[in-house]
């Protein structure tokens, strides 16, 4: 059977101030249209249902997956003790389905990307599992670029197409490249073998830990013990252990940049990574002078291109304003140029180094 993974364990600290540590930016509604992790779930719900869902989560958020996917089996909801990046979070996830089903099929997902076609991306998966399905191989999903955006991981593909899946070609990764400057990525765009890493994964689960077998075998070997009590008394003693003994390295370094059967499958479904405030601003309505409004109370006089996201009453206003961010909750107030959205990063570690400022995370 094929089962999805939703990885919901980030902080997202570029959502600051609407994001913090209690509630973080995977369970916000940004958009209007149900939460981020509910919409990831949803949007896959015709290939997978929720009762094959897996949720690997901080264990502070175990709760709150629960209460937004009530119909995600409860033993699928894996808390993490301690973050450790995507590479521990698919071993865990890759054993349980595992020992569950050895024929397992694993599409792995971010839980906060925002995507608007649906049904292209459900085609684009459905290649992507039978691709999976046929061998020992590790599949990506691959975005097909529209400009040199330097915020971004790009995947390079062999030129030549090997296979037609679906009616999709899919392609061998000749390699992974990490975010570009300019240059590079104007590079990357004309060359047209290059696609945006989106981060999300589909493999069998037995393919995937023998692929920690071989690039990260004390990781195997912790996971593989961990295996012995996973589904007992034991379960959530087990995963601790598990977590607190293994390294932090992401999957895409730990295994993707060497593996050798590794395809991608290219698409565009109107996927967004929902990076910063700049892409909540770029993907919402906006008003004849180009400004997202997602508050009660807001007017504007000369201003234009800026976003205001407040669920408070108060009245705001804009005077003669251009491509500002404004966002308010009951504790902060953040006021950042959209082309700078990527810094509020850096406003969190100020935060968190001041003892008198954390109360605000």
């Amino acid at each position: 059977m094929v089962y999805a993974v939703i990885m919901a364990g980030g902080s997202g600290t570029r959502f600051w101030p609407q994001s913090t540590r209690a509630f973080p930016k995977q369970f916000l509604n940004l958009f209007g249209e149900g939460t981020m992790i509910q919409n990831t779930a949803n949007r896959v719900r015709e290939v997978i249902p929720q009762e094959r869902i897996l949720v690997v989560t901080n264990d502070d958020y175990v709760d709150i997956v629960k209460s937004q996917l009530p119909k995600v089996l409860e033993e699928n909801v894996i808390g993490e003790p301690v973050a450790k990046n995507t590479a521990p979070c698919v071993a865990i996830a890759a054993e349980l389905l595992y020992k569950k089903d050895p024929d397992a099929v694993m599409v792995v997902l971010p839980a906060d990307h925002h995507i608007t076609n649906a049904e292209e991306f459900n085609r684009i998966l459905g290649v992507a599992i039978q691709k999976a399905e046929g061998g020992e191989y590790l599949v990506t999903i691959g975005i097909e670029p529209d400009r040199p955006e330097t915020g971004f991981g790009y995947i390079h593909a062999r030129e030549e197409s090997l296979e037609n899946v679906l009616g999709k070609d899919i392609y061998q990764v000749k390699a992974f490249k990490e975010k570009p400057d300019v240059k590079t990525a104007e590079q990357f765009l004309a060359s047209g073998d290059y696609y945006w890493n989106s981060g999300m994964f589909v493999w069998k689960a037995e393919s995937i830990l023998n692929q920690f077998k071989g690039y990260l075998p004390d990781m195997y070997e912790g996971v593989k013990q961990a295996s012995e009590e996973l589904y007992t008394e034991m379960h959530n003693v087990a995963i601790n252990e598990f977590y607190h003994a293994c390294e932090s390295i992401s999957i895409d370094y730990g295994i993707m940049e060497k593996a050798k059967e590794v395809f991608v499958v290219p698409g565009e479904f109107g996927w967004n990574d929902v990076g910063s405030w700049t892409a909540v601003h770029d993907l919402e309505h906006k008003d004849k002078n180009g400004n997202a409004i997602k508050a009660i109370n807001v007017v504007t006089a000369g201003s234009t291109d800026n976003l205001v996201f407040s669920n408070s009453e108060k009245m705001i206003a804009l005077v003669g304003l251009e491509n500002i961010a404004i966002v308010e909750t009951d504790s902060a107030f953040l006021v950042c140029n959209l082309d700078q959205a990527q810094g509020v990063k850096e406003i969190v570690d100020q935060l968190k180094a001041a003892e008198d400022y954390k109360r605000f995370l």
